[in-house]
């Protein structure tokens, strides 16, 4: 199956499967003025608003596959008010108001739905005055204003132009969220409402959810989808340059492995493809990569470890045999106009992916056959152009639908803005054509941070900025080191601008270097990641109010943001700054190059190296499991035969997941994959470790765990209360058939090592775990 599902014995949210015996309980019928509408309880807290009669998704927002399991709910009559309860919300209907109150599980009040209006497509909620509220869209590309996160006053939900995100998704870290499955939609947000309704068509449904941020968005990936899994290689780091040919491209990723600079994806731009001929947009061009059609070039890029990535366009050259079967056949997008391509200068025009046979028509024979030879991921451009909502998403959803026919190696894609539901066509998104400087490298902060607040969480920017001027050395190398914590790394430049390292000289290139070596030292924690945003619809990083919704303070902050659960990031973004200023969030964090603990909860003062640009403000958040392994040229170059486990104990108990699978396949779809969960806790001088089982068919090349445990030397290290063996070192425990354990210090204090085999369930203590001050 495309996507998993929830268990046996599930209900359609839209009709037509199999129906419980009780499967009535969870709904109610609401008689509202001019009509009726259904209520439903889809799970413990999502609840589905329609208009009677509602059967099918208005829009590619909501997941046709979308299928949930009944909720056990409780019913009773209070006075005039209907009740219904689920571990979750309680719902009160008062008929006589037209009124439906949700309140989370504790009796709080969240949200007073007024359906007066609904049956019109209008709907009004009210919420407590002050409720900071997120999510319909952030920033295009240039907008001058640098922004903020919170949203307020009239919103329009659409997915615009040029790094544009949008969703028809409000939310509060007061513990709910709004959803309309409508394209586009108007959001009036005040400090006591939110009022929504379309233009285009009535709204017929809305789903209200309960939860704070990271249920929020697991119930947001129930209702729109999932997003399948990137490649493992799209973990690591992309090179896209327009003004290149075969001979350049292999001489740079030479370069690249001569001065081991890890890299896994070269992005060409429109000089490999044969631009204004027949099936141009589709094949190789043969004057500038002259081995591409017959797979040699492949062979050659392969040998280095490295993937290819090409540049697709909406619009098809008219005059060709193509553009002549796309009017014969009423292809052609009625919005788009024939007119001169910028490039080609030769008439050209969009074809409307909107329609299923277009999209079926546009993976041709010629496209298939460039994927065969080496292109293996799509960088899809100026779709929104068209003014057309749906425009990109489906353009990607011919490339995913037309690659997954064809193949099973994994999709990858990014695309020039979005608008939710794009995501389950893996589906990636960039901040547009911007321009270079430290003010743009600022900016793309909160776009980055809004993207993450509408469900876009496979977002990138091109590093560097793409439009002229040059950037300076300086902002370059800063440039790389903010691109290194997020989700799709990659830089680029316009027409015949370069992007590499070693362009920007010698002080850049071993900042930029060392910030690509971090990223790839941390790509099993990334990928963990990555299978977290498939299974619950977050991703590697997420603002500052998904982890702290309770905290006023994290609420509107765009200067930093996690990395994972774990670490806290604060790239540097001024020109020539000494001293940078930081807040905290509460808790205590521990500098991740220094090894300096810090309390949180206040601000703190950091010397900036602004002669060699090599630091990155990063912090470890206490309770941290961080998995790592050895620094390659490129993702799979070798076996990772022993994972080494950074874990930072606290007095609650944290956990993570261990997670693997061929990166490369949709057999985790199938249950191949490597799952294995782990807990740690410290109690007084006691830390516990626990491992479950792992789950999964996939075989791992991971034989072993190195657990690095900092905050003290252990007395004793037992393992299912049986003593472990002690060597005398790191070096000799790593060297050791078997497992054990070992004392020693790092940048971080005294260390406990253990080495256990990977896979397998586990229960370790370690006594004398004192902490150090």
């Amino acid at each position: 199956m495309r996507r998993r599902l929830f268990a046996l014995g599930l209900l359609s949210i839209f009709g037509g499967a199999a129906q419980a015996a009780d499967a009535s309980a969870d709904r109610m019928e609401l008689a509202v003025p001019q009509g009726k509408l259904e209520l439903r309880l889809l799970a413990p807290g999502i609840v589905q608003l329609r208009v009677d009669g509602t059967r099918e998704p208005a829009t590619p927002v909501i997941d046709p596959q979308a299928s949930f399991d009944p909720v056990p709910v409780r019913r009773e009559q209070q006075g005039d008010e209907q009740v219904m309860r689920s571990d979750c919300v309680t719902l009160r209907w008062n008929p006589r108001q037209a009124v439906l109150h949700m309140e989370d599980q504790h009796g709080h009040l969240l949200l007073d739905a007024d359906l007066s209006h609904a049956m019109q497509g209008h709907w009004s909620l009210r919420h407590a005055k002050g409720d900071p509220q997120y999510g319909v869209g952030g920033l295009n590309a240039f907008d001058a204003q640098t922004g903020d996160l919170l949203r307020q006053g009239k919103q329009v939900a659409t997915a615009g132009r040029q790094g544009h995100t949008g969703a028809p998704f409000v939310w509060s870290t007061a513990g709910y969220g709004v959803l309309a499955d409508a394209e586009p939609a108007h959001f009036d947000l005040s400090d006591t409402a939110i009022a929504i309704h379309a233009d285009k068509q009535p709204i017929h449904t809305i789903y209200l959810l309960a939860g704070q941020p990271v249920a929020l968005f697991s119930q947001l990936r129930q209702l729109s989808g999932a997003a399948p899994m990137f490649p493992k290689w799209s973990m690591g780091f992309t090179n896209s340059q327009w003004g290149i040919n075969q001979q350049e491209a292999l001489s740079l990723v030479d370069t690249y492995r001569a001065k081991h600079i890890p890299i896994d994806n070269f992005t060409f731009d429109f000089d490999w493809k044969a631009w204004g001929e027949d099936m141009g947009e589709f094949r190789w061009n043969t004057e500038t990569f002259p081995d591409g059609p017959d797979g040699k070039l492949k062979k050659l890029m392969d040998q280095r470890g490295m993937h290819m990535t090409g540049i697709m366009k909406p619009r098809l050259h008219v005059n060709t045999v193509e553009g002549r079967e796309a009017s014969e056949r009423g292809y052609w997008l009625a919005q788009s106009k024939e007119a001169p391509d910028y490039f080609s200068h030769k008439p050209v025009r969009d074809v409307d992916f909107d329609k299923p046979e277009v999209r079926a028509w546009f993976f041709n024979d010629a496209l298939k056959h460039s994927f065969d030879t080496g292109i293996a991921g799509w960088w899809n451009d100026e779709a929104d152009d068209s003014g057309v909502d749906t425009q990109f998403l489906n353009m990607q959803r011919a490339m995913y639908d037309g690659q997954r026919a064809h193949s099973d190696q994994r999709v990858w894609s990014v695309n020039r803005n979005f608008y939710l539901g794009s995501q389950r066509y893996a589906y990636g998104v960039w901040s547009g054509d911007i321009q270079s400087g430290f003010a743009s490298m600022a900016a793309q902060r909160q776009r980055m941070l809004a993207a993450f607040n509408v469900g876009a969480m496979h977002w990138g920017m091109d590093g560097g900025g793409f439009k002229a001027p040059r950037p300076t050395d300086e902002n370059y190398a800063r440039w790389i080191e903010f691109g290194a914590f997020t989700p799709v790394f990659r830089v680029h430049g316009d027409f015949g601008q370069k992007r590499q390292p070693w362009v920007y000289g010698p002080v850049a290139e071993k900042a930029a270097t060392d910030a690509i070596r971090l990223r790839y030292s941390l790509i099993p924690y990334i990928y963990a990641y990555e299978h977290m945003n498939h299974v619950s619809g977050i991703g590697v990083v997420r603002p500052l109010q998904f982890a702290y919704p309770t905290d006023a303070a994290q609420r509107d902050r765009i200067d930093a943001w996690m990395f994972g659960d774990y670490l806290l990031v604060s790239p540097v973004v001024e020109q020539g700054q000494k001293v940078k200023h930081l807040a905290l969030p509460s808790g205590r964090w521990v500098g991740w190059f220094d090894g300096k603990a810090y309390e949180g909860g206040r601000e703190i003062t950091l010397a900036v190296d602004a002669a060699g640009w090599s630091d990155i403000p990063l912090f470890i958040r206490e309770g941290a499991i961080i998995p790592q392994q050895p620094v390659m040229d490129y993702v799979g170059q070798h076996p990772v035969t022993t994972l080494d486990v950074q874990i930072f104990p606290a007095d609650s108990e944290s956990g993570f997941e261990l997670y693997d699978d061929d990166g490369e396949t949709y057999g985790y779809e199938k249950g191949a994959y490597f799952l294995q969960p782990i807990r740690v806790r410290r109690e007084g001088d006691v830390v516990t470790f626990h491992a479950a089982a792992r789950s999964g068919r996939f075989s791992s090349s991971w034989q072993n765990y190195v657990l690095a445990i900092h905050g003290g030397a252990a007395r004793a290290a037992t393992s299912a209360g049986k003593p472990l063996p002690m060597l005398d070192s790191v070096d000799a425990l790593c060297a050791a058939a078997g497992e054990g354990w070992a004392r020693g210090k790092d940048r971080f204090g005294d260390v406990t090592y253990v080495k256990v085999t990977a896979g397998e369930a586990r229960e370790l203590k370690l006594d004398g775990m004192a902490v150090q001050p």
